[in-house]
């Protein structure tokens, strides 16, 4: 009855304008009521149950207080300055004026918690949180719906200057009683040294940051401008790092200074000064943790961005630069920048490794420490399957790629590959099939999610000579390539000495096996047996008695185990050296009846010793050089045309033999193409008493490429064959055939894959040899 009777009493009116005296927004002396007056009001209020209408009304007060009085004080403060001292004091006086005028409620909220307590219990709860929290939302949004487009001006230009002295107050260099020495200008706050405000920046950063973290304003007002900010940070400072030395690691110190610098401030910032995150609570420790890993993710991305510019020189100096790809492969592992590393990689190589510029023995050695580098940057394989691509097809398009891998593997001096030849591993082709026996299920990986699927999944671990092999996809071309430069080396010495070519080639059995090198065998063999038949030649009384003029050694060849010789023109030599020649052939043919010697007289060494007027040379030559000067003997002037007939030789190639000697100043071209005999001539030779290298050194076996046109050659007799019984077949049935009946004709000969064979057919059209029509082949009736 009594709440009736005070609820006649009084209308709406009255009640709003009481709570209004009660709680006045803002505080003022004048028409405030007394306490006695404003506990009686309280009373009157929870009598009537109206307190959820009191709090409604005065947060309606607050909230229309500071939206048209605090709010639009506090963003006049925000000016668009390039002056960064003057955005520092802007922003600390915005944020004085902001939280002097929000604790002017704190009076109201007080009487509002008071109001709010409920008396019945004994122990209330702690509701005053509650009001707190309303007032604070109330604050942050009503700041936030008039947030100005230029606010984060001076927001940067204060946490910047305050990072930059937090940086760099430590790093002066003091005395014995703390005074820097040596500086003029302090590299924290940018002023003299005598004048030095970091002790003043530092104070009101912390109480700025203080005062925004009470209103829980910090991270709403500053927080993008601060991840902005040290972003930049991370990026200078990893750039600055980040030089072109590879052979120390930058990951570790960089994540050092992530946590001792970066994250030290973030922690000061939100703890109000405090250096450890004790004095934090759970959430705001929980924010910091979840901060730090997003700034190491961004730290790795920044790494991988930076470091994948020098990324090609990185692989090249490996493995003196394997702390740098150690770095790279944490940073991948930890980030998604595969796909760019792999593009830009691959961009980088092509500019500067694949293009006419480059010698195919550097492409190589790229290649190489490609390998070795990307397999400890992805032990999966993926990315070296993916970056080297390019590499490959451009090595397989080079002519001399083949050779150059075998004169590696060969090379006596310290190289990669013979290394790697030395240790004797199998030969591991890329034939597509997993070795089920040797993989370990339990430690099985799923590829990575850029790995081809149209690839085994588990990919061998392929040694580096077994990539170059599977670069071509087959070992004979390199048996091939290796039986021709091992015949160029056994065609060049001077002496019988096989023991440095025996080593290798015991090597490469173990490497390709011994049924591809038999031929290789023979070859060394037949040195061997020559160096025996020779001696025994020489033994033989009856040839030492009919010996003249100068002594005679073969080397004596099994033409069918042997490459193809290049041979164009049959040289013509001297009667007196044809003579000395067929009575080594009497001997042979007498030490080994039914066989006998064929001559290849543009091969050999030659030694000889020329005696002019004031000079004597002794000298080893070619047979081509050896019968020119020779031809000398009987007269002292030729001409090109009459000596190309005598020796029957080219003209063109004579004339670049005879280059020589005019180089050396035995022979002088008087007229044009006429070369006399220089007998005073006071030129002085410069050359050894080894054989000479003046002009390039060809090899003397047939090329590979014309060793495969004569490999073709058969293909063709077996495909004339074919049409001639058939008359018409399309391509992939020649195909078929030639695999099942023309595949391994000879020593190393290389299968004909199905491109290879259409642009054979395709030439024979051409040279009208076949023809094509409707996709079939036959042969012209000419030739039927």
């Amino acid at each position: 009855m009594a709440e009736a009777e005070f609820g006649r009493d009084l209308d709406r009116g009255d009640i709003f304008s009481r709570i209004e005296r009660t709680f006045p927004v803002p505080v003022k002396t004048e028409d405030v009521c007394t306490e006695e007056e404003a506990e009686e009001i309280l009373k009157e209020i929870r009598a009537l149950n109206l307190v959820s209408m009191a709090n409604d009304v005065i947060f309606h007060n607050i909230e229309r207080h500071i939206r048209w009085h605090v709010a639009p004080l506090f963003w006049k403060r925000f000016e668009n300055t390039e002056d960064s001292q003057r955005g520092f004091e802007c922003f600390k006086s915005a944020v004085d004026e902001l939280y002097g005028s929000l604790v002017e409620f704190l009076p109201l909220l007080k009487k509002l918690e008071y109001l709010k307590q409920d008396k019945s219990v004994r122990d209330p709860p702690a509701i005053g949180d509650s009001v707190q929290a309303q007032f604070k939302l109330i604050v942050r949004a009503t700041l936030m719906s008039q947030l100005p487009l230029s606010h984060e001006c001076i927001v940067e230009h204060f946490y910047k200057i305050a990072f930059n002295v937090f940086c760099n107050t430590d790093n002066l260099p003091q005395d014995k009683e703390g005074t820097s020495l040596n500086e003029v200008q302090c590299t924290g706050c940018s002023q003299e040294v005598e004048k030095c405000q970091c002790q003043m920046i530092v104070y009101m950063f912390h109480e700025t940051n203080r005062k925004l973290i009470e209103l829980e304003l910090l991270e709403r007002l500053v927080g993008n401008v601060l991840t902005s900010l040290i972003h930049i940070r991370i990026e200078n400072h990893v750039i600055q790092s980040c030089d072109k030395t590879f052979d120390v690691s930058q990951l570790i110190p960089l994540e050092n200074w992530l946590e001792t610098v970066v994250m030290s401030w973030l922690i000061r910032i939100y703890s109000g000064g405090f250096s450890k995150t004790v004095a934090l609570s759970d959430e705001v420790r929980h924010a910091i943790n979840t901060f730090k890993r997003k700034l190491s993710h961004f730290l790795y991305e920044t790494y991988i961005k930076i470091r994948v510019d020098h990324l090609f020189s990185i692989i090249i100096e490996y493995p003196e630069s394997q702390a740098a790809v150690e770095d790279l492969r944490i940073c991948l592992e930890r980030t998604d920048l595969r796909r760019f590393l792999v593009s830009t990689l691959q961009e980088a190589i092509k500019t500067r490794l694949l293009h006419p510029g480059v010698n195919t023995p550097d492409i190589v050695t790229a290649y190489i420490a490609a390998i070795k580098a990307l397999k400890h940057l992805d032990s999966t394989g993926v990315l070296l399957e993916t970056v080297t691509e390019p590499v490959k097809t451009y090595l397989k398009s080079r002519e001399d790629t083949v050779r150059s891998v075998v004169n590696s593997l060969l090379d006596d001096s310290p190289s990669e590959l013979a290394d790697e030849l030395a240790k004797g591993e199998c030969l591991q082709l890329d034939d597509g099939s997993a070795d089920d026996e040797t993989e370990d299920w339990e430690k099985w990986m799923p590829d990575p999610v850029d790995a081809d699927p149209g690839k085994s999944s588990q990919r061998k671990d392929v040694d580096i000579i077994s990539s170059l092999v599977n670069v071509y996809g087959s070992q004979d071309l390199f048996v091939n390539e290796y039986r021709t430069l091992l015949a160029d080396r056994l065609l060049s010495q001077l002496n019988y000495h096989t023991e440095r070519e025996i080593r290798h080639l015991e090597l490469l059995k173990r490497r390709f096996g011994e049924n591809q090198l038999h031929y290789c065998e023979v070859m060394l063999k037949d040195v061997y047996d020559s160096k025996r038949i020779d001696g025994n030649i020489h033994s033989d009384t009856s040839y030492n008695l009919q010996r003249e003029h100068f002594p005679t050694s073969a080397l004596i060849l099994s033409a069918q185990f042997w490459p193809p010789f290049k041979e164009d023109w049959k040289l013509e030599l001297p009667s007196v050296v044809q003579d000395q020649l067929n009575r080594y052939v009497k001997a042979f043919e007498a030490l080994k009846g039914n066989r006998t010697l064929c001559w290849k007289p543009h091969l050999g060494n030659v030694n000889l010793e020329i005696e002019l007027k004031g000079r004597k040379l002794d000298i080893n030559v070619t047979p081509v050089h050896a019968t020119i000067i020779l031809h000398y003997q009987d007269k002292s002037e030729w001409t090109l045309e009459d000596l190309a007939e005598v020796m029957h030789a080219p003209p063109t190639v004579l004339r670049r033999k005879m280059a020589f000697w005019v180089s050396q100043g035995l022979l002088k071209e008087t007229t044009s193409d006429v070369y006399v005999l220089q007998e005073e001539n006071t030129y002085m030779s410069r050359l050894p008493a080894d054989i000479v290298d003046e002009e390039e050194t060809e090899s003397a076996m047939a090329s590979a490429s014309d060793q495969r046109e004569e490999e073709l050659q058969v293909f063709w007799s077996y495909i004339v064959g074919m049409l001639t019984n058939l008359d018409s077949m399309p391509l992939e049935r020649i195909h078929q055939m030639l695999k099942m009946f023309a595949s391994g004709q000879g020593p190393g000969t290389v299968e004909c894959g199905l491109p290879e064979l259409k642009h054979f057919l395709d030439r024979k059209v051409r040279e009208h040899q076949l023809l094509f029509t409707g996709g079939l082949y036959r042969l012209p009736r000419s030739i039927m």
